[in-house]
Order: structure tokens, then sequence, then C-alpha cells
């Protein structure tokens, strides 16, 4: 069992099917199988549920899934934190973010960062997209971390640099004891239980979901608004309401079972998390690594073993 065979093996899982995943690895089809088939034979079990549509794990499977994420996640940080200690990285990093962005997302990499860059010294400001995108045109902050401005916030401002670093989705949660809250919903059902709303930090989401509520004929009034993903999370674990939220800031306590995810057949909404800073400034190259290690971090939050964002 070696690192390249728990990734071609976490890509199946994560494409659903070896053709998939062989073109993802740039490999053939038959190469994905045979590494397929040297794991099973290593560990002496069947890893891959056969002849279904879309590729699932079995018991041992999705177990191995489990441990070779991390694993993966954790050979990358590893070979990240080698690399910027070599990096000539140094001077201060002022960082622009939404509050759900800095506290799920991006205080994990200060830490990485800091840990192997006694150099540079770090600042994160939070608030509204809009205004981090004004404090980085106005240089109050080197980079802004935020979704797709183009979509949320109407366009940027100046001449920026914008880096992809990752997706991210809008789940509807539900406190995880309450088995009243269905699995599964209509649109035209979400009036059911009270509604909580996260405000201001992702207004295309808003605006799209006024729109698609209007269509299928459903007014809510929020019985909580915050645009505190914080505040938000315990009003949902205590049972208070449903809402959503984005899922890299509660994919915790839905794995943990404090929160369920609640699916709508008829509705979802997926953004572009991206990085935007100046073409040029002081900092460049201490720019470049922390996006590279952003890049990583964010690529691992998000599949399961079903092939699903969490």
């Amino acid at each position: 069992m070696n690192l390249q065979q728990l990734n071609t093996f976490c890509t199946v899982l994560k494409e659903g099917s070896m053709t998939a995943a062989a073109q993802k690895l740039f490999l053939t089809q038959p190469a994905v199988s045979q590494q397929i088939r040297q794991l099973e034979d290593d560990l002496g079990v069947e890893l891959l549920v056969r002849g279904s549509r879309r590729t699932k794990p079995t018991a041992q499977g999705g177990l191995l899934f489990d441990y070779a994420s991390r694993i993966i996640h954790l050979a990358k940080q590893a070979e990240l934190s080698i690399q910027s200690m070599g990096a000539e990285v140094s001077g201060p990093l002022r960082v622009g973010t939404l509050n759900s962005l800095g506290l799920h997302l991006i205080s994990p990499v200060f830490s990485i960062f800091l840990k192997n860059n006694h150099n540079v010294s770090l600042k994160l400001n939070y608030g509204e997209g809009l205004k981090m995108l004004q404090a980085l045109d106005a240089g109050e902050v080197d980079i802004a971390i935020l979704p797709d401005a183009d979509l949320e916030y109407g366009g940027m401002l100046g001449d920026k640099v914008a880096e992809p670093i990752g997706q991210d989705e809008m789940w509807l949660v539900a406190a995880g004891n309450d088995n009243d809250v269905p699995g599964e919903i209509q649109l035209k059902d979400i009036g059911a239980f009270p509604f909580v709303q996260l405000v201001k930090e992702y207004p295309n989401f808003n605006n799209q979901f006024a729109k698609d509520l209007k269509r299928v004929g459903v007014n809510i009034r929020p019985v909580f608004e915050s645009p505190n993903v914080g505040s938000l999370k315990r009003i949902v674990e205590s049972g208070l309401g449903w809402g959503f939220l984005p899922a890299h800031s509660i994919r915790k306590q839905v794995n943990t079972g404090r929160m369920k995810r609640v699916m709508i057949r008829d509705f979802s909404y997926t953004m572009n998390l991206i990085c935007y800073y100046p073409t040029h400034h002081r900092n460049y190259r201490t720019t470049e690594v922390f996006v590279e290690i952003l890049r990583q971090q964010s690529s691992g939050l998000l599949i399961n073993a079903d092939g699903e964002r969490q």
C-alpha cells in the first residue's frame, strides 16, 4: 500500500468511476483498475462495490477512504510546510475575508504559515465582501479571500489577480437530534420549520434563494438573522430553526451528528472561492506561498467517500 494507490483509490470514489478517475489522474483506465486490485490484494478485502452505476465503497472501503484522505492531506501539508520553510518570505501580510471563511478555512492556514515562517507577521481583517474589495483597492489589505466577486458583489475594482482556491456549497442544516426534520424536501417545504438566515456574507446566494422562493410561491420570514456564522450555528444546534450555512463552516458538526444536512431536490448553490490580490505589491512571494497553502487546505475539505461534498 503506497501513497499513489491511496490517491487513486480516493479519486475513484470522488469522481464516481474508474474511467473518470483515469481522466482526472491522466492515466489509462486499466492502470487505475490495476492499482485498485493491487490495493485490495495487499489488504485482503474488497474495497469497491462492483456493478453499481456510481462507484461506491464497501464498509472496509469507506473506512480506508477516511484514513487515506487524512494521509493524503497530511502529506500535502508536510510538503507545503517544508517548501514554505525554504521560501524567502518575510514582512507583513494583511488578509481580508468574510467572518465565515476566516474562522473555518483561513485560520488553519495561518497556523501552518506561522509555524514555518518566523519572519512573517499576519493580520486577519473581517468585513463584508464589498468592503474587503474596497480595502484591497485602497491598499489597506494585501489579499482578499472571497466568493466570486463578479457574482456576489457585482465585479472587481481595479486591476487584480484572481486565483481560484476551491469551491463551496450552501447547505440547509438542522439540529442533529431533531427527528422531526426530514432528510430531503422540496423547496416549497422550507417553511415547515422556523427559518434562520445568514445575511450580508453571500448576497448573490440570498438573491437566488429569494427568486426561487418566489418561483415556488413561498414567502418566509426568518425568525433570526445574523452575519455571524457562529451565532447561527448555535441557534441551529439548539433546535430553534434551520437555515443555510456554507458547507466548510459546518462540516465538523454534520460529520459528528450535531447537525443534519437536509437535501433540497429542486434547489442547490455552489460558489467558487477566489483569492484576489494586486498584480504588483511588495510581498508578492509571500502571497504566492500563502495562496498555494490555502489552495491545498481548501482542496481537502469538501469531499466524502460517496463523492459528495461535506
